[in-house]
């Protein structure tokens, strides 16, 4: 059942943790510049309301004090609970303080895997392969 538009069951990440999000362009830039893919996710995460440059930016400022792992856990919350996705390997906050980058990269990756390109921003919700309807079956 659907419950305030998010899954009520949890379900099995499609992207593996230690991954690194089965694109290497993804690894790189994540490694290097953690802040653009974070923003990234943010942007698609919060479905346009917040910008990647913004985000990205509240990210780097959080890095220069070491507390960008607790930011980032949020946000992998965020995506957890639209998608119905299981708390694995273990819980939000514990992943990103141990592995930020891994962490990173599955996100990213599980993005892409639901139909939506990080890297292009928010253009609404991932198409699906669906005829249109005739417009005859419209209410």
């Amino acid at each position: 059942m659907n419950i305030g538009g998010y899954p009520s069951s949890s379900s099995v990440w499609s992207a593996k943790f230690c991954g690194c999000g089965g694109d290497a362009k993804t690894c790189l830039i994540t490694c290097c510049l953690p802040c653009v893919t974070f923003g990234q996710i943010a942007e698609i995460v919060d479905e346009g309301k917040s910008s990647c440059a913004s985000q990205g930016c509240v990210y780097g400022l959080l890095m220069m004090i070491s507390c960008h792992w607790f930011y980032s856990c949020v946000y992998r919350e965020k995506l957890r609970k639209k998608y119905g996705l299981a708390s694995e390997p273990c819980c939000d906050c514990c992943v990103h303080f141990c592995c930020d980058s891994c962490a990173l990269c599955q996100e990213h990756q599980e993005l892409k895997l639901r139909g939506h390109d990080p890297s292009k921003g928010w253009i609404g919700p991932p198409t699906t392969n669906q005829p249109p309807m005739p417009p005859t079956m419209y209410k």
